[in-house]
């Protein structure tokens, strides 16, 4: 991850409904509209759910909802063969390929699939086994943070780097998990809390509806954007609703290119671009009428117009006072 180009992860999630068809055109999708990364979930379903677990609210308003939440993930599953298709169709098109392993057994799949950045979602943020695991493995890490508050950060930042990481490879996504995210839920400005506390690379995972709250967290500092997509908002499935679809993503992706650009260097100076117009706007010292030889100078008969290309208004009290050398007609130029 570059700090100076914001990584933008376009977030497929499930919402290739478990065909490797939509997941490729999902790729296809993220490739075009410019985004760094394209992310996927890798679980089984047997090893993160029991068969009794219930499905979160917004889970049951977008699904079946007599089928259970084991039910519901079971149909989700990505292959270790569909992850070979992905990762290979990937890197034919110049996209890399990111999951999320929501089980001890699906990072080992990762890992011997030869991924270098590991995706910790939300949910794991208190899984110690699960935390200790992937720290272990030494790569680069972006750790979401919804449902957390400070204290709980920290912990999991102190087992990832107890276990063998180090704290500038991990990132720290600021995230609300509410499915679409209410934007006065947002609190964006926990984002430079997080930067502030820990001393960490930041990024924001979005959840709301609309690309503006992602474009908003590159202004303030950003260097990671996650955002869900989908290829049809009317899709039956847990994300769709909440996704962006696939003119808005693009549409996210370009204007944070504008904004990482505007951002500039820091360094309060005048631009190229401005520097032409410096002596047109900027003014001098003129006559306010005609001005005698020997006359003295002052607040009645000079004043400050376009152009600058006299004596700046800047040295106002040192002309003042001083006695005309020559004659000057109204508007012209005084000199010394």
């Amino acid at each position: 991850m570059n700090k100076e180009r914001v990584f933008i992860i376009a977030e497929a999630g499930v919402n290739h409904n478990g065909s490797i068809l939509i997941a490729k055109e999902m790729v296809d999708v993220a490739f075009d509209a410019g985004a760094d990364a394209i992310k996927f979930q890798t679980f089984k379903a047997e090893r993160v759910v029991s068969k009794y677990a219930p499905k979160a609210e917004y889970q049951e308003e977008a699904t079946d909802k007599d089928e259970s939440q084991f039910e519901m993930i079971k149909k989700l599953e990505l292959s270790e063969k569909m992850h070979k298709i992905l990762i290979d169709y990937c890197g034919e098109k110049g996209i890399k390929f990111i999951s999320a392993p929501f089980d001890l057994e699906s990072i080992d799949l990762l890992y011997n699939l030869g991924l270098e950045i590991f995706k910790i979602p939300s949910g794991e943020i208190t899984n110690l086994p699960y935390l200790r695991k992937i720290g272990g493995l030494k790569k680069k890490v972006i750790l979401s943070t919804g449902m957390s508050g400070l204290k709980e950060i920290e912990a999991a930042l102190n087992i990832l780097m107890n276990a063998g990481m180090r704290r500038e490879d991990i990132t720290v996504l600021h995230c609300n998990t509410a499915y679409p995210t209410p934007i006065e839920d947002v609190n964006l400005l926990a984002m430079s809390a997080i930067k502030e506390a820990f001393g960490v690379n930041v990024g924001y995972s979005d959840h709301t509806t609309g690309v503006e709250v992602p474009i908003a967290a590159v202004a303030l500092g950003a260097v990671v954007i996650e955002k869900h997509f989908t290829l049809d908002k009317s899709t039956r499935g847990p994300d769709h609703k909440a996704s962006v679809d696939t003119g808005e993503l693009k549409a996210m992706v370009n204007a944070i290119r504008k904004i990482e650009r505007a951002l500039g260097n820091g360094i309060k100076e005048p631009s190229a671009s401005e520097l032409k117009n410096k002596l047109v706007v900027r003014k001098s010292i003129v006559a306010a009428r005609d001005i005698r030889k020997e006359e003295i100078f002052t607040e009645q008969n000079v004043t400050t117009k376009r152009p600058a290309t006299g004596i700046s208004p800047m040295e106002w009290d040192n002309v003042i006072g001083m006695a005309a050398k020559r004659h000057f007609s109204v508007d012209e130029l005084v000199e010394l």
